[in-house]
């Protein structure tokens, strides 16, 4: 791991190409409120190890990604420096950390302008998706590599989803104005993998209306692909949801030596 400018790596290849290098930021500032008081979401305990190292290895486990990019809490940077060199972390992969904004999409900003020259591929993937399988992250690698502008992991929606009117209060009733067709709608996930220049123009221009990266490059008037999406890469948000992310990292040690 390394905090310090990396070198440039070999000329940047075209994009679409598949020798085109990928890099994956994580932002990892956020204080998760939801999951209660205590560290901040992304360095919570997960099987013994914070769910943050969890996701760095996610990405790192992919041969494609060859830098790992952690915005850490604008005040937490050498806190997170320090855990990256406590856990083991493959080496074929480099890793930087960089201070991050009071925003998620300010943030991402951050890793994407510490980014050295030469990856024509970014993946931004949450620190509290701790258990995506390598699988998806290369699905979506590869959907970027053949030439989409931005790609996202997406699964169909098991439960029938309603459109409200917005209650006056909190725990106020609200009433039904819709029934969506969910045949038509997907839950994302990430890691969202885009072509970089894209992103950085996605970033640059769209300040409103963000509820992820793709939802920037839509703004744009560009075409957001889907791949499937996996089970497993459900968001660590809730106390439930850690219970099931232990649960599962339990089974995977079990069954697969994970």
């Amino acid at each position: 791991m390394t905090d310090d400018p990396l070198p440039p790596p070999s000329p940047s290849p075209v994009p679409g190409r598949t020798t085109a290098r990928t890099a994956a930021v994580i932002p990892a500032a956020g204080r998760g409120v939801r999951l209660g008081p205590g560290a901040p979401k992304a360095l919570r305990a997960l099987g013994g190890t914070p769910m943050l190292i969890h996701a760095i290895r996610a990405m790192a486990d992919s041969r494609a990604v060859s830098l790992v990019v952690v915005v850490a809490p604008p005040d937490g940077a050498a806190e997170v420096r320090t855990l990256l060199d406590a856990h083991a972390l493959p080496d074929r992969t480099d890793f930087l950390v960089v201070p991050g904004g009071e925003s998620r999409q300010e943030s991402v900003k951050l890793g994407l302008d510490a980014l050295p020259a030469g990856y024509d591929i970014v993946l931004v993937h949450d620190a509290a998706r701790p258990l995506v399988p390598v699988d998806t992250v290369d699905a979506v690698v590869e959907a970027v590599r053949d030439g989409a502008h931005a790609v996202v992991p997406a699964l169909p929606l098991a439960d029938t989803v309603k459109q409200v009117e917005p209650a006056a209060g909190p725990g106020e009733p609200e009433s039904v104005v819709a029934t969506p067709d969910r045949s038509l709608l997907r839950a994302v996930q990430t890691p969202q993998g885009f072509d970089r220049a894209t992103l950085v123009r996605a970033h640059e221009t769209v300040k409103d209306n963000v509820t992820d990266d793709a939802s920037m490059v839509e703004q744009l008037g560009l075409t957001v692909v889907t791949v499937p999406g996996h089970e497993e890469a459900f968001k660590v948000t809730r106390p439930l949801d850690l219970v099931l992310a232990e649960a599962v990292l339990a089974r995977r040690r079990l069954n697969d030596g994970f």
